[in-house]
């Protein structure tokens, strides 16, 4: 919350800090799991029509066989699982460089590791707040945030853990 307490004015006051849900961190760790399942399953695909599937299960030699695979199934097999690290990576960053707050007197919405973009909007000139949840969203109480503003647009938030608090907080901030 770094870029929100500089940010904030004398008789500026936090009202409520949106955090994302602990699901966003698993869809992230899933991504390596596919990565990984995706890198097996092409040196199983290579394995299977060379011929040596049911050889390398049994024997020492399995490093050995998968060494012989032709390099381009391993260089696919590295891609795949190099792709689910990469997108691992790039959730946990969204997730650590992304600061959502609700003041007394505006939203907060800061992304962005190198470069920021920070979507400000007053409480008093917000139109509607909506919350968009599944069904799993509704029984792990998460889901995404659109807040519409007057003149502004909308600022649509990542998934959040309490949608409902979250705008509730709105509505109190708007009554201070």
């Amino acid at each position: 919350m770094l870029y929100v307490q500089q940010s904030l004015t004398k008789d500026e006051e936090l009202v409520y800090v949106g955090r994302f849900h602990w699901m966003y961190t698993a869809q992230a760790i899933m991504n390596i799991v596919w990565g990984f399942v995706s890198c097996i399953g092409v040196i199983w695909a290579g394995l299977y029509i060379t011929g040596h599937f049911l050889d390398g299960f049994y024997s020492d030699s399995l490093i050995g066989q998968i060494r012989e695979l032709h390099p381009l199934v391993r260089i696919a097999a590295f891609v795949f699982f190099i792709m689910g690290l990469y997108a691992f990576a790039q959730m946990m960053i969204v997730k650590a460089t992304t600061e959502i707050a609700i003041t007394n007197s505006r939203l907060i919405y800061k992304r962005g590791l190198v470069a920021r973009h920070v979507g400000e909007m007053s409480i008093d000139r917000i139109e509607g707040v909506n919350v968009l949840q599944s069904i799993l969203g509704r029984i792990l109480n998460y889901g995404r945030v659109v807040v519409r503003g007057m003149g502004v647009g909308e600022v649509v938030l990542p998934p959040l853990e309490a949608p409902i608090d979250f705008r509730r907080a709105i509505e109190k901030a708007r009554n201070l």
